[in-house]
């Protein structure tokens, strides 16, 4: 496999050479499975924590091979669950902390990749929630309602259709929610600087090493967990599962995540004259109200990216390279991509991939360690990993060392999710909701009505 194929972040992210697998028997205080963003800020902060730790990190490709070097590259103060879905499921105070913490965590990757001197592009514009069309206005109010009835609104402004325009020129534009927590990054430069960052600090990273076998501690002749790889095996204290989507592959694992497919589109260069027409200078992330769901960002060196879902759901969890690329959705993102901006219509794609992103069951992130079978793990990020797999990575590290702190205390801390349902009902009811949005999302475009959030579909995945 060419690695330099998987999407543009790992082709432009400096060497891709593989790192030597694991062969043999070894013994490690941390073995972490996943070379992603989860996996990687998990070493980091434990090294903070304990530099004399022998951690090792198994990778079945390379690191940030999975969604860490395939993302839209937002770095933003999501997790899966809005803060109303928060409120309504916990309390306010909870739903106040949780997006509080995950402020400041937008901020905390930008202060890592100062301090660790990891150039990641980090830049934070903010992000403006754009209703397009008359039908998104009042999803667009309702979500400045329920930031301030939460007093979660310091800073968000609500923007009117000429306020838009002088940020960005948007097509059919009539409104959007400014907050000014996200950034953006190049993705393949984050994860990639901070696997060199970890191994610097002494960390052990085995590339090219699928594992096999996760037995825990106390169900074989060892006592500790072990990892077993197609060449070699590792004993440790605790093991830490960091797949994220490719978790559904891990034997016991099928039914905790939904492999959803996200895929994206990114052009040629923009020349002056083309930035010019569409402004947005600031560089904020863009995303509209869609229920099938957009985002966009533009790149350092003058592209724009342009992703979304729609691919579909593939039987049984199945995960295939060939799933990264989707003729149908991605000829829909091109389309998309001149809606919003007329202008550029004969602006060249020059790359297009995409890659599977995990949703739990409860759509709330699962960070969790069991001290009797020395397991751990974090995923379940909904697409919103860049910033929540570093709030995992701390999370799991005041886990791990019997800390407890506001962090330990999130819901997501010791939260499991039920699992999905098995087949085939998990593949009727994924693709009815893919194809239901798809439908509620081109009938509200149609007539200008917006979703009554009354169909079986949107109750579903209420969250």
């Amino acid at each position: 496999m060419r690695y330099s194929d998987v999407s543009y972040w790992l082709s432009t992210a400096g060497d891709l050479r593989p790192r030597p697998a694991l062969r043999g028997v070894h013994d490690a205080d941390v073995v972490i499975v996943g070379a992603g963003l989860t996996g990687l800020w998990t070493a980091w902060y434990l090294q903070q924590r304990q530099p004399d730790l022998r951690i090792a990190v198994c990778e079945g490709e390379i690191a940030g091979f999975g969604a860490s070097g395939r993302n839209g590259a937002w770095c933003s103060a999501g997790i899966g669950m809005s803060a109303s879905g928060l409120a309504r499921r916990y309390d306010a105070h909870t739903a106040r902390a949780v997006v509080e913490v995950m402020r400041d965590t937008v901020d905390e990757v930008g202060r890592v990749c100062g301090s660790a001197g990891i150039d990641a592009h980090f830049r934070k514009g903010g992000m403006l929630r754009i209703a397009r069309g008359r039908h998104e206005v009042s999803a667009l109010r309702d979500a400045a309602d329920s930031y301030r009835r939460l007093g979660l609104d310091s800073g968000l402004r609500e923007l009117g259709a000429s306020d838009v325009a002088t940020r960005v020129r948007v097509a059919g534009s009539h409104g959007a929610l400014f907050d000014p927590n996200c950034a953006t990054v190049h993705p393949g430069h984050l994860v990639r600087g901070l696997a060199s960052a970890v191994e610097q600090h002494g960390a052990q990273l085995y590339e090219r090493t699928p594992v096999t076998r996760i037995v825990p501690a106390g169900r074989g002749p060892d006592t500790r967990p072990v990892v077993h790889t197609r060449r070699g095996r590792l004993h440790a204290t605790t093991v830490v599962i960091a797949t994220e989507a490719w978790t559904a592959r891990l034997s016991g694992h099928r039914r905790t995540l939904l492999p959803v497919y996200s895929l994206i589109v990114l052009t040629e260069p923009l020349s002056q004259s083309q930035w010019d027409a569409i402004g947005w200078q600031r560089h904020e992330c863009l995303s509209s109200h869609r229920l099938t769901v957009d985002y966009l960002s533009r790149t350092a060196d003058g592209r724009i990216l342009l992703g979304g879902r729609g691919a579909p759901y593939h039987y049984g969890s199945r995960i295939r390279p060939r799933f990264d690329r989707h003729g149908a959705t991605h000829a829909l993102l091109r389309q998309m991509l001149r809606s919003w901006f007329p202008s550029l219509s004969n602006v060249a794609i020059t790359h297009q991939w995409g890659g599977p992103l995990g949703v739990p069951r409860d759509w709330l992130p699962n960070f969790t360690y069991d001290p009797v079978t020395g397991l751990a793990g974090a995923w379940g990020y909904t697409g919103q990993g860049v910033a929540a797999s570093n709030l995992a990575g701390r999370t799991l590290t005041d886990l791990l060392t019997g800390h407890e702190t506001a962090l330990t205390r999130l819901p997501m801390a010791g939260h499991r999710s039920r699992r999905w349902e098995p087949e085939p009902v998990r593949w009727l009811g994924a693709r009815y909701v893919q194809h239901a949005f798809a439908r509620t999302d081109r009938r509200a475009e149609r007539t200008g009505r917006p979703p009554r959030g009354r169909s079986l579909a949107e109750r579903l995945m209420r969250h």
